[in-house]
């Protein structure tokens, strides 16, 4: 058993690194009356983080989860693609049931209108994936407070430092669908709250409960679902700016960004 300011100390860092989304949902709202080019670099710069961060970590650590379960490499890699694949075609149903009154590609909706609600379904399913990534990251960051403070601090570092350009990735389209910058900043908070969540619970209820086969095909789902909303939503409104350039180079940032933080975990 651990002692009250130790399970404090490992919930604290989990908080901590949780809320860094906030940092990130604070520099998407920064500006009052952003530009084309800006909203080109930011969607990008989003899209960057979330198709990165799917391919390089999520996937591969559900490859990694699945092949535990299996005992066998080839069949793991097999079930993680396959539930990537299977991510992709879940949100891409979703996106086809969407009423027809409040989908954003349907015919009948102004050309702003339809823009809106789309970033606002865009934001909404960002803001839910990241929020569901980033639970077990919560539980991890607890477990190593718990058992040893040198390894602790820097993925928790480490983790506070990824999670700033998703927060970006959630702000960005929510502060344009509701033309509001403290709703896109609450959302992007909110999707980091989902850190110290994962540690209360995962320390309450489910520790005994989350297998290597659960947690790989969640890692996988997400993967693809976060593959979908980049390419289906946030790269076509950014490149509905007419700021074609703006919108690869945020891409580019993005994944640099990205990879800057995660080799941090080396």
């Amino acid at each position: 058993m651990h002692d009250l300011p130790t399970i404090v100390f490992a919930f604290g860092l989990a908080l901590l690194a949780g809320l860094s989304t906030a940092i990130g949902g604070a520099i998407a709202v920064s500006r009052r009356n952003p530009g084309p080019g800006f909203m080109a670099g930011a969607l990008g710069l989003s899209a960057g983080v979330m198709l990165y961060v799917s391919f390089v970590e999520i996937l591969p650590e559900g490859k990694e989860q699945l092949t535990e379960a299996f005992a066998d490499a080839r069949a793991g890699t097999w079930a993680a693609v396959g539930a990537f694949f299977a991510g992709i075609a879940v949100i891409a149903i979703i996106d086809r049931l969407v009423p027809e009154e409040i989908n954003p590609h349907e015919p009948g909706t102004t050309e702003e209108a339809a823009r809106r609600r789309r970033l606002m379904k865009t934001g909404v399913f960002t803001a839910g994936a990241l929020a569901i990534h980033n639970f077990p990251e919560g539980f991890s960051t607890f477990l190593a407070g718990l058992e040893d403070v040198q390894v602790a601090l820097p993925v928790a570092v480490a983790i506070a430092i990824h999670n700033i350009p998703e927060g970006i990735a959630v702000a960005v389209p929510l502060r344009e669908a509701t033309g509001s910058r403290a709703k896109g900043f609450w959302w992007a908070l909110v999707s980091g709250l989902a850190e110290p969540m994962g540690a209360l619970i995962g320390f309450v209820l489910l520790m005994p409960l989350l297998g290597p086969a659960t947690m790989g095909v969640s890692f996988a789902a997400i993967a693809g679902i976060m593959v979908f909303i980049s390419l289906d939503e946030l790269l076509p409104t950014a490149e509905e700016t007419g700021k074609h350039h703006f919108a690869i180079y945020g891409v580019i940032a993005g994944m640099a960004i990205m990879a800057l933080s995660l080799l941090l975990f080396l």
